[in-house]
């Protein structure tokens, strides 16, 4: 029973993702490849929002390096450029990629798109304060639940499918620290409703290599995602543009002075949402969860309809 329930919840969450039977134009898998996947009865699934042209290069940079070997002492090129020849290398890898897709394209990825790091729980942190991160298990560290823009359930555990380009952070220790990240190449499904997650990885454990992991693997810890998917709770301590994002609403509609946009939730973003929660009947927990945000997001909608001087003209050249 507990089997055909995991297989209901993967074919719930594919009916939001639809996929195609072969490889797709953001992936350049070899003939072996297409043919090792068709016989194991797999399809790729295809991503739910377009791959930017920036992923598929980094994507080609990354491919391009499957099966180059450390030397002696973990030495690698990725460490020589990250500063530490000897280091562990398996973000040095994808940073290094990143950089030389910023090199060969001209683009700016490094630091904007994408972090530039070598300790741990770093590229984690990164991308939480970014916006871009999702859970595997449904909870973000520090901060709670998360939820799909608009939707009114919470995203859960195994949840999300990871697109291509999005970064996965694995975690081993009781701690919860992460300790190994790799690139999502692609997904794919199989007959049984299985999700298996491709993905580019260095030092593992003394290469480049192209491994693929069941969407459950207990070992993921969460993705640092190429799209601002989904929204999370917010609330004293946390930091970000989401946090930024939640005060310059408040700014909006009354209940922030604008020199609290600070991107950090301090005691005056805390007063200014239990005022809100008390004057919409929400429990005034002072804490942005999910029905404060939801509440939030459908009231400023209709204060800017009803408050004309707070639209923007643009001139049409």
């Amino acid at each position: 029973m507990k089997r055909l329930s995991i297989v209901f919840v993967i074919l719930m969450i594919l009916s939001l993702f639809p996929f195609c039977a072969s490889a797709a134009d953001w992936v350049e898998l070899s003939e072996a490849e297409q043919t090792a996947l068709s016989d194991k009865g797999e399809e790729i699934i295809d991503p739910v929002r377009t791959v930017p042209e920036h992923v598929i290069h980094l994507l080609q940079i990354a491919r391009a390096e499957i099966g180059y070997t450390e030397g002696r002492n973990n030495a690698t090129k990725y460490g020589e450029w990250a500063g530490d020849i000897n280091a562990n290398w398996c973000a040095e890898y994808l940073c290094w990629c990143v950089d030389q897709a910023d090199q060969q394209y001209g683009t700016k990825l490094l630091t904007n798109v994408y972090p530039k790091y070598s300790s741990k729980n770093v590229g984690r942190n990164w991308f939480i304060h970014e916006g871009r991160y999702i859970a595997r298990r449904g909870t973000v560290p520090d901060y709670g639940s998360q939820w799909y823009f608009g939707h009114t359930e919470p995203i859960g555990k195994n949840g999300y499918i990871p697109q291509p380009g999005d970064w996965m952070f694995f975690a081993v220790s009781s701690e919860g620290d992460t300790t190994h990240v790799a690139m999502v190449e692609y997904c794919t499904v199989d007959p049984k409703g299985q999700v298996r997650i491709y993905a580019l990885e260095g030092n593992k454990p003394d290469k480049v290599q192209e491994v693929a992991y069941l969407l459950e693997d207990e070992t993921i810890q969460g993705y640092g995602t190429v799209y601002d998917l989904a929204d999370l709770v917010l609330k004293m301590g946390s930091s970000g543009k989401k946090v930024t994002r939640l005060q310059e609403m408040l700014v909006e509609i009354g209940l922030l002075n604008p020199v609290h946009v600070t991107g950090t939730f301090g005691s005056h973003t805390a007063e200014a949402i239990r005022n809100y929660q008390l004057a919409h009947g929400i429990e005034p927990t002072g804490t942005a969860g999910h029905e404060t945000q939801l509440s939030l997001q459908l009231y400023i909608q209709q204060y800017r309809m009803e408050h004309p001087e707070t639209w923007q003209v643009v001139d049409d050249d």
